[in-house]
């Protein structure tokens, strides 16, 4: 049966020459260096890699360096425990910018409320 197999329906399975995505080369030859920098788009392909947050890989981290520790392997314990820190400032960072946007948010909320105070007592 020709319909049973999983990728029947791939018609093309080989690229035509205009197709490749090989780099373009320049008149003597030399490939085109292109500058990486300069592109303003630039998105990252997985932008969420590690698919945990922070007090996941805190907990990952110490676990791991509690059980090189019990293997005793020091140093790779200790590498561990430097992850371990580094998500725990990413993570107490993220608190604290949260903390600032409720702060600023609570006091846009009580401008308004003011405005309109004022603004009622305006008009009466």
């Amino acid at each position: 049966m020709i319909g049973s197999f999983k990728n029947n329906h791939r018609r093309n399975r080989y690229k035509s020459n205009n197709d490749r995505n090989f780099r373009k080369r320049n008149g003597n030859g030399h490939k085109v260096n292109v500058d990486f920098n300069s592109q303003t788009d630039f998105k990252r392909k997985n932008p969420g890699r590690n698919n945990q947050n922070a007090a996941k890989l805190i907990e990952k981290y110490n676990d791991l360096a509690r059980e090189a520790l019990s293997n005793g392997d020091k140093i790779l314990s200790e590498n561990y425990l430097q992850h371990s820190d580094h998500f725990y400032r990413i993570l107490s960072s993220q608190d604290l910018v949260k903390q600032i946007l409720t702060h600023t948010n609570s006091i846009q909320e009580e401008k308004k409320k003011n405005l309109e105070t004022t603004e009622q007592k305006k008009d009466t």
